[in-house]
């Protein structure tokens, strides 16, 4: 139902991309004639988490989660200096309920998610409890110059349908009068204002529809029509991700929250395509094993639900001296596992078309800000660079082509407390 021919994909993306109501109804002017599934009055059958989206979520063969094709990223700012107040928190629980009401949880009506920033709960006396780590975010390598997101809040709208996730959006701001069926009595414009609207897709044929007209991608449409992202190659192996219950906090007042961080990086893939061979991509992405023992057949379907990097982890320094290059995903699992060799980071992440350029919208889940961190600094690769070769961008994964732009982290509650929450983890709902 949602793959289609390629005019068909670059015409539901670019709508996406674009938004509004004019975007809304071209895409349901060529809508599937499948209705989309409706939601639910029977709000506690709901999952509490708010990031407990695999389960509704499509699996390849094997058993790895794909995430919906269409995403969109609002971020919010809520009006005025202090906190807000009950009438606000009402509001936004009956908007958010709206959307309950209009569309199934599943990739096939809209899964979603709101959460919150620092400087959000710093509108309030009370701290957060230690049992949260939730920073502002900060500069986390020596060679990048992020803008921070310290917005308010931030929803994230995702569905294969993308006149679902375009209609919900437009029912969060109050846009139309209905979302699929359900009177939308309630919206977020009284409260909230778009300080930013950001967008992408996943899926195998979205990227290489779209690289034709990108800045970053070179000519020739290097990019396979089977790879989900743009730099050719499958991610999010099953084996190689946290489970939504390791990434739960699990005591205090959040308990049944997570945190977030999101990354928007530039992707510059004319060197990636142009100046690297498969060999040395592959090297470059995963590690020089696979390149060696050509592990990773075309887009790495045939890894099935591993990647295969614990294995190459003790070896990265040999790799070094020997191959003179470093993975990125050998660098950053040795942070990513705990001394259970549980992996710590649920990674969600999508590519953008936005302002023309190629990019990455890197949504990362895990119990602590500080986890993300730690990982981000074993991808730096930082320690290596005693190795002649491996410098701090060149022959180290793929530091080389890629450039954070912004980030910003955020504390997604439970959804018995997702509006307005308060630091203590107050946030009264309403009856039934």
């Amino acid at each position: 139902m949602f793959d289609g021919s390629p005019s068909r994909r670059e015409f539901l993306k670019a709508a996406v991309a674009a938004g509004g109501a004019a975007a809304l109804s071209a895409c349901l002017d060529r809508a599937p004639d499948d209705p989309v599934p409706a939601g639910t009055d029977a709000f506690e059958t709901l999952p509490s988490r708010q990031h407990a989206w695999n389960e509704f979520c499509r699996t390849d063969d094997h058993d790895n989660v794909e995430m919906p094709r269409h995403q969109v990223l609002l971020y919010l700012d809520l009006a005025g200096e202090g906190p807000p107040d009950e009438a606000d928190r009402e509001t936004v629980e009956r908007a958010f309920r709206v959307l309950d009401r209009a569309y199934e949880r599943s990739h096939e009506g809209v899964i979603w998610s709101v959460a919150y920033s620092p400087r959000y709960f710093d509108r309030f006396d009370d701290p957060l409890p230690e049992s949260v780590d939730l920073p502002e975010p900060r500069v986390l390598s020596p060679f990048e110059t992020p803008e921070f997101d310290r917005q308010d809040a931030l929803i994230h709208l995702a569905s294969d349908r993308a006149d679902a996730v375009l209609e919900a959006e437009q029912a969060l701001l109050g846009e139309v009068d209905e979302a699929n069926g359900v009177a939308v009595d309630a919206d977020l414009s009284g409260v909230f204002s778009v300080a930013s609207r950001r967008t992408g897709f996943v899926g195998a044929g979205l990227p290489a529809d779209h690289q034709s007209d990108l800045n970053g991608i070179p000519d020739g449409n290097p990019v396979p029509e089977e790879s989900p992202l743009f730099m050719g190659f499958k991610a999010g192996f099953a084996k190689n991700q946290a489970t939504e219950e390791y990434v739960t906090i699990d005591e205090g007042p959040f308990a049944g929250a997570t945190t977030k961080h999101v990354a928007n990086v530039r992707q510059r893939l004319s060197d990636w395509y142009d100046e690297e061979d498969r060999y040395h991509r592959v090297m470059k992405l995963f590690s020089p094993a696979h390149a060696e023992q050509d592990l990773v057949e075309g887009v790495g379907d045939n890894l099935g639900d591993d990647s295969g990097i614990d294995a190459m982890l003790d070896r990265l320094r040999d790799d070094a001296a020997e191959f003179g290059h470093v993975g990125h995903a050998q660098k950053a699992a040795r942070a990513n596992r705990d001394e259970e060799g549980n992996v710590r980071l649920l990674r969600r992440h999508f590519e953008s078309a936005d302002d023309g350029v190629a990019s990455l919208h890197f949504p990362s889940l895990q119990r602590g800000i500080s986890a993300f961190e730690e990982v981000r600094e074993a991808m730096n690769g930082t320690d290596l660079t005693d190795v002649p070769t491996v410098r701090q961008r060149v022959n180290n994964g793929i530091l080389e082509y890629i450039f954070v732009k912004r980030r910003g982290n955020f504390l997604v509650p439970p959804r018995e407390i997702r509006a307005l929450p308060t630091p203590t983890g107050d946030a009264p709902g309403l009856d039934g």
